[in-house]
């Protein structure tokens, strides 16, 4: 079994060990679990090219060390509750031996349908176990998953089908989210119109809504779950062949294909899980997270199945039918670990403590977050209200890049900080640098957050295109893997994220490109140009800003454009992709080379005059416009 650390002392004394001997510390802990062949040396690397193998020649199947290693001890134990959307239809289970049974006979199926080690499966569903099971089937069989959020447009969908040249679609008939249905296998028709690889499209019934079905193309998950295999056997994998692809938003237009391989991202979504968590035998454990984010991957279904857990997948949203509704999953399945994201916490908060204080909630031990630094406000309303002040709060920071939790405390191992991820897991070597990429030492200093030794659960490129990888995490700072993110380290030692230094905007833990809302405002034929930051906002955490340039707009139809706006960015991207703010501008603050100065562009949102220096705008009298024009638009007309 993996290590668990399980005082403040043995957590020293880990990382002590970490450091000085890395190649060892993660082979210990891979040696915990199943290899059909060992490896044949623990890691190489190069962050100049940049190269990083971990278990050399090692050989496995990441579904034998979830079902193979644990159904002689746990076949009967509850490997995965199903909560649905609405608390009045029933919530469904699954022990390790039935999920292990549903996912032999989907990895059949796929099968007979011709899919094959490498090849590509798009996974386009709501949070329903069918999900799980197709992620673990893909995996069962050497194929390569990538799920896209069910939020996302069809033009958002068909881009990642077409850089991943996915070969099977898995969508639904519909996805319950709130009071509304999202209509799933409307939105695929409509993004196979722009993507031609996918050949055949599994779709299952949720909603039981009317939907086109090709018949050539199109086939009913149920029809084909009837006569399917009972076994599937595991396809042997590499170490380092591919597991999934998640597309994340980046500081360019198009996403990014984050590529993840079997071992060392199996090896440490399983540490991390066990250690930040602090999971014990037994325990329920509930992560709120959406699977089509990389929190969903490692800490809903591999990490902890991996560790033989029982854990929760929740379809739903925390305010419907009213805003109890995860204190109501937590009293009813009597959850020990509980994981959500600041965003949550605010809008919950926002409602008052009288929907906590109705639940029964003495099973929770840890408290989690995710996705975003959290507000002391709102750390202390969770810490309060949710856990009485006796649950430790685990403020993770890690990202899609990284595969699994880099800073945080261990679950009343680490002291708390209201605010601060605290220190780093033992493997993980953060280093400060400033802009020059100087590392910065001591205490109470701020800077550039870099790794300067890899780890297991590290991305190892970006689907297609190495260089690009190269480019955004290696580049920028030679020799070590820059993360984007800005943080202080205080007098104790302790980190602090102090958000994205990059052009990425974080909003309630979804990161967005500002240059693909771009691309989606410009494609209005009377905007002529645009600029998107992001803005303080009281739940989201950041909202989006939007300066647009639409010299043809008659006067009069500023709110309709607005709108029309607003509509185009839902359609093209998502609606979480939606500006909260849109100000209409002459211009742009611009550098002689026709660079767009961000930073002025951000100072004026956050409410700040220090502009800095401006001399090399070729328009600096921009920037009283703006300021007086944002001014106006969100002070003066409130």
């Amino acid at each position: 079994m993996i290590p668990k650390i399980s005082t403040l002392s043995g957590y020293l004394h880990e990382y002590q060990k970490s450091l000085a001997n890395p190649v060892g510390f993660w082979s210990n802990i891979a040696e915990t679990f199943y290899w059909r062949k060992p490896w044949t040396k623990t890691l190489e690397w190069d962050f100049k090219d940049p190269k990083v193998t971990w278990f050399k020649d090692g050989k496995l199947n990441i579904t034998e060390n979830i079902f193979e290693r644990h159904l002689f001890l746990r076949g009967n134990q509850t490997a995965l509750i199903w909560e649905p959307n609405n608390p009045d239809e029933a919530h469904r289970s699954y022990t390790y031996r039935e999920l292990y049974e549903e996912v032999n006979k989907f990895a059949g199926v796929l099968r007979s349908l011709g899919v094959q080690k490498g090849d590509r499966v798009a996974i386009y569903l709501p949070m329903i176990p069918e999900l799980a099971i197709a992620m673990l089937a893909c995996a069962r069989i050497g194929a390569i998953h990538s799920i896209v959020f069910a939020g996302f447009s069809a033009k958002a969908l068909a881009e990642r089908n077409n850089d991943a040249q996915a070969k099977i679609l898995i969508t639904a008939d519909g996805g319950y989210r709130g009071n509304k249905i999202i209509p799933l296998k409307e939105t695929s028709d409509e993004a196979l119109q722009m993507s031609q690889s996918i050949e055949k499209v599994i779709v299952v019934k949720r909603t039981g809504q009317d939907v086109n079905m090709d018949k050539k193309r199109d086939v009913w998950w149920h029809d084909l779950m009837k006569n399917a295999p009972q076994k599937a056997p595991a396809e042997i994998m590499d170490a380092e062949d591919t597991l999934f692809i998640l597309y994340t938003s980046g500081s360019t237009g198009k996403p990014k294909g984050v590529l993840h391989t079997t071992g060392g991202y199996m090896v440490y979504a399983a540490y991390t899980f066990k250690n930040v968590f602090q999971y014990r035998p037994n325990d329920i454990y509930f992560c709120a997270a959406d699977i089509g984010w990389i929190t969903g991957h490692s800490y809903i279904i591999y990490g902890p199945l991996l560790e033989g857990a029982t854990t929760i997948m929740f379809e739903g949203i925390p305010t419907y039918p009213q805003p109890d509704r995860y204190w109501q999953i937590i009293e009813k399945h009597q959850v020990n670990q509980f994981y959500t994201s600041p965003t949550a916490i605010r809008a919950l908060l926002a409602q008052g403590e009288t929907w906590v204080d109705k639940y029964e909630m003495n099973s929770l031990r840890v408290l989690g977050t995710v996705g975003e630094p959290i507000n002391e406000e709102a750390w202390h309303w969770y810490h309060d209200h949710v856990g009485k002040g006796r649950c430790p709060i685990v403020d993770t920071w890690w990202q899609t890049e990284t595969g699994g939790i880099m800073i945080s405390p261990l679950a009343g191992i680490i002291p708390t900080k209201p605010a601060y991820a605290t220190l780093p897991l033992p493997g993980i070597r953060p280093v400060i640098v400033d802009n020059d990429g100087n590392k910065i030492y001591g205490k109470n200093v701020e800077g550039n957050l870099c790794i300067e030794f890899p780890w297991p659960g590290m991305a190892r490129s970006l689907w297609g295109n190495h260089e690009r990888y190269k480019q955004a995490y290696f580049s920028t700072f030679p020799g070590l893997y820059f993360t984007g993110d800005g943080v202080k380290r205080d007098e104790d030692g302790y980190y602090r994220i102090l958000g994205r230094i990059d052009d990425v905007i974080n909003v309630s833990g979804h990161r967005l490109g500002t240059a693909e809302i771009e691309n989606a405002l410009n494609e209005h034929p009377l905007v002529a140009e645009s600029a998107v930051v992001g803005m303080p906002h009281p739940i989201k955490g950041q909202g989006i800003y939007a300066y647009v340039v639409a010299p043809d707009k008659p006067d009069n139809l500023d709110d309709e454009l607005r709108n029309s706006l607003v509509k185009a960015v839902a359609k093209l991207i998502s609606p979480i992709a939606k500006p909260d703010q849109i100000q209409f501008v002459s211009g742009l603050p611009k550098t002689r080379s026709g660079k767009i100065m961000r930073r002025i562009l951000r100072k004026i949102v956050e409410g700040s005059t220090d502009f800095g220096d401006t001399s090399t705008l070729t328009n600096p009298e921009i920037v009283e416009e703006l300021t007086e024009g944002y001014r106006k638009l969100n002070i003066d007309d409130k």
